[in-house]
């Protein structure tokens, strides 16, 4: 999952995209509003952190500008403003969650998992298809009652399926939401990881292939 972190401070940006890095996700870095506005508009983003206070535009003008562009990705405010009108700002710019600096790495995480359930229509933090689970909160899979071990780019991908269970699902867009920004995988790369999943799951039928469009995680179990 791929996040945007929004901060003008660099060291807190530093350690927020740290944090979300080790817990497995994606995390790319703006600190000013305008760049930010700019790269929420034309990146494929699946959350984003983003602070108040910016320098060029504001936070909550960033926030607008998202959601006027059509984008409605969870998002989640941190600011050092306390004030109930200042959370009630936010929430009417399109704010999906709020945090009043300071805070712990960990709420972050926890906040930030919690918006990414509900986005993807779940509110549980065990999501699964069929055999295969996948507990959000500690970011690990099981597959038939038995722990999956999975390199840091498989478990990018197939925690991205898990979040969008049977959907069609197609190389580029895996491709946005799995490698920063500046990343440039070789197009095969994708290829080459579902079919070191589905050897680890000793199956295809989970990741199944839908041809010259994508793939698909099969919500039943495989035969």
């Amino acid at each position: 999952m791929r996040i945007l972190v929004v901060e003008d401070d660099t060291a807190l940006a530093a350690q927020i995209a740290q944090a979300l890095r080790t817990a497995g996700f994606v995390a790319d870095v703006e600190h000013d509003g305008e760049a930010a506005a700019f790269a929420g508009c034309e990146e494929a983003y699946d959350a984003a952190v983003l602070d108040l206070g910016l320098p060029h535009k504001d936070g909550l003008s960033v926030l607008r500008d998202w959601r006027e562009a059509g984008h409605h990705w969870p998002v989640l405010v941190l600011t050092a403003r306390n004030r109930w009108s200042d959370k009630v700002a936010g929430f009417n710019a399109g704010a999906d969650d709020y945090l009043t600096k300071p805070f712990m790495m960990e709420e972050v995480l926890l906040r930030l998992r919690a918006m990414l359930r509900r986005s993807s229509g779940s509110g549980a933090n065990l999501l699964r298809a069929g055999a295969l689970e996948y507990d959000v909160g500690t970011g690990h899979f099981m597959w038939q009652g038995q722990t999956l071990q999975l390199t840091a780019q498989e478990h990018k991908i197939l925690a991205y399926f898990m979040h969008h269970p049977g959907q069609l699902i197609t190389r580029t867009t895996l491709s946005e939401h799995v490698y920063a920004r500046d990343l440039d995988p070789d197009s095969n790369t994708i290829d080459v990881l579902i079919g070191r999943i589905r050897r680890k799951l000793g199956t295809a039928g989970v990741l199944v292939t839908e041809r010259g469009q994508g793939f698909r995680l099969n919500m039943s179990e495989p035969r």
